[in-house]
């Protein structure tokens, strides 16, 4: 408690503060289920099918890249003036996003959004951890993860409406004004005092991870749909990727202050929550990019639906992480996280049993299903984290966690838009005889809006939902794959609890 008052002065209005980082954290959340529904949207005005995955792996590849560097800068600078930089470059890619007059163009300002995106989330959780005490924060993770319910039926909602009543790039625009009102109220409710000393970045860390995670991100997404596995480019980008990882922990052992501080990882409970952030982080990808597609190309509904099947997911999230906050000081963290890992299962389970008949009712409780085991997992991990390290370490070890579901995430995307094409044109090589020879991936496109599907004839129409219902089929297989590990890593967590350090 000592090192609270130290380092939090009394002047700090804790009320307002949370207040204005619920408000940031809403403006990161809000952004993936408002942009996955606006995505059929987006693709039927600029075209692009095959570039699908890269408008998400873009803005995620930042992101995870500059998440572990946002962690780090403000454990030497402070919260505060870190955050301000990371929301305001955000912005600047919303708005440029919302300019975009081509799939190409969308791409490179998505990777500009994702370079400010990587400061939201760490810090705004960090900023919790700094104010309360180890007892405060359980209850209040409950608090912040409402932030994913509101967002959860606004995003999908709004996003829907803009889309059919205005403009998809109204999407990427909304979020300014909000972004705006956070950062003033951080400014003016926030106290900090940081020791001064001099910052010694690992730039050459933050350089070799940006380059293994690009060089494995473009395998993925193009390796068997542009290049074959056994390509000399595919060859060539696993070789940069591996030897580039390796240098990576060469230069982290050797670093001061490493962009990974590897003695966290030797933590037992640090280390598993990670990797089920991981993991984790490969679910909620695979669902929320490609679910809207489902539903819109296969089932024939409105992207206003599709977003709530995407709102249901969310709405599970901050119920169970309300609830996770009281069950973690009865049962603890490893129990708590335990039945987190059977609604994940039950959710992947769900979704690779769907069908188009089930409708977007039964794709919405399949989404909440998942979403009750993330809201379970994640809460328990962060309180847990956050126990376990000081306030020099807070940022850069709640941004490593961060990192992992962010990577996760960016593996998934790419992973599973990867399946998702190959699978696409291996069905139509299989099954489309001469009608198939002609279609290609962008060919999906048609789908994806009334107006468009209504100019298909009955033949070829059926062959692209069938053949798009069973690519996302195989997706969603490796949904389940990746819940039942999430499950079996929970299961290695110590069963002593600590909920108050």
């Amino acid at each position: 408690m000592g090192e609270m008052v130290r380092n939090i002065p009394k002047q700090t209005k804790r009320p307002y503060v949370l207040a204005a980082v619920m408000l940031v954290m809403f403006i990161g959340a809000v952004e993936a289920t408002i942009v996955a529904t606006a995505m059929p949207a987006i693709i039927g005005d600029l075209g692009g099918f095959a570039h699908y995955s890269w408008v998400f792996s873009a803005y995620l590849l930042m992101n995870t890249i500059t998440v572990l560097i946002y962690g780090k800068l403000s454990d030497l600078y402070g919260r505060k003036p870190i955050l301000t930089v990371g929301v305001s470059i955000f912005l600047i890619g919303s708005f440029l996003c919302g300019l975009s007059a081509s799939m190409e163009q969308l791409i490179v300002f998505r990777l500009i959004q994702g370079i400010g995106a990587g400061a939201v989330m760490p810090i705004a959780t960090t900023i919790v951890g700094d104010i309360y005490t180890g007892e405060e924060r359980a209850n209040v993770q409950g608090y912040l993860s409402s932030v994913w319910g509101i967002s959860a039926v606004m995003g999908p909602a709004v996003g829907g409406l803009l889309v059919e009543y205005v403009s998809w790039r109204w999407v990427f625009w909304v979020s300014i004004p909000l972004g705006v009102l956070s950062i003033i109220g951080i400014w003016l409710f926030l106290h900090e005092t940081v020791e001064k000393k001099k910052p010694d970045i690992d730039y050459a860390g933050a350089s070799l991870l940006t380059i293994a995670i690009s060089s494995l991100m473009v395998i993925l997404v193009e390796g068997g749909v542009r290049f074959s596995w056994t390509s000399p480019q595919v060859i060539t980008l696993a070789l940069i990727g591996v030897s580039t990882l390796l240098l990576f922990i060469s230069q982290e052992k050797r670093a001061s202050e490493p962009m990974v501080p590897l003695e966290i990882w030797k933590l037992r409970p640090i280390l598993i929550a990670n990797l089920v952030s991981f993991t984790t982080g490969l679910m909620l990808i695979g669902i929320s990019s490609f679910l809207p597609a489902y539903v819109q190309g296969v089932m024939e509904k409105s992207a206003t639906i599709a977003g709530f099947t995407l709102t249901a997911m969310s709405i599970g999230w901050p119920l169970a992480s309300t609830a996770a906050g009281k069950l973690i000081i009865k049962i603890g963290y490893r129990t708590t996280s335990l039945i987190g890992g059977i609604f994940l299962v039950i959710g992947g389970g769900l979704f690779v049993s769907i069908v188009p008949s089930a409708g977007p009712m039964g794709a919405a409780f399949s989404s909440f299903c998942v979403g009750v085991g993330m809201g379970l997992t994640s809460t328990s991990f962060i309180v847990l984290i956050q126990g376990s390290v000081n306030w020099k370490q807070r940022g850069i070890t709640t941004a490593t966690n961060m990192f992992m579901r962010n990577l996760g995430n960016t593996v998934g995307a790419a992973l599973l838009g990867g399946i998702l094409n190959g699978q696409i044109l291996r069905y139509f090589a299989e099954h489309g005889g001469k009608a198939g020879q002609n279609l290609t991936l962008d060919s999906t496109n048609m789908l994806l809006t009334a107006e468009h599907r209504s100019q298909l004839s009955a033949s070829v129409k059926m062959l692209l939902q069938e053949g798009l219902s069973h690519s996302l089929h195989t997706v969603y297989i490796a949904v389940l794959v990746f819940g039942i590990i999430s499950l079996l890593l929970v299961l290695l967590l110590p069963k002593r609890s600590n909920t108050t350090a």
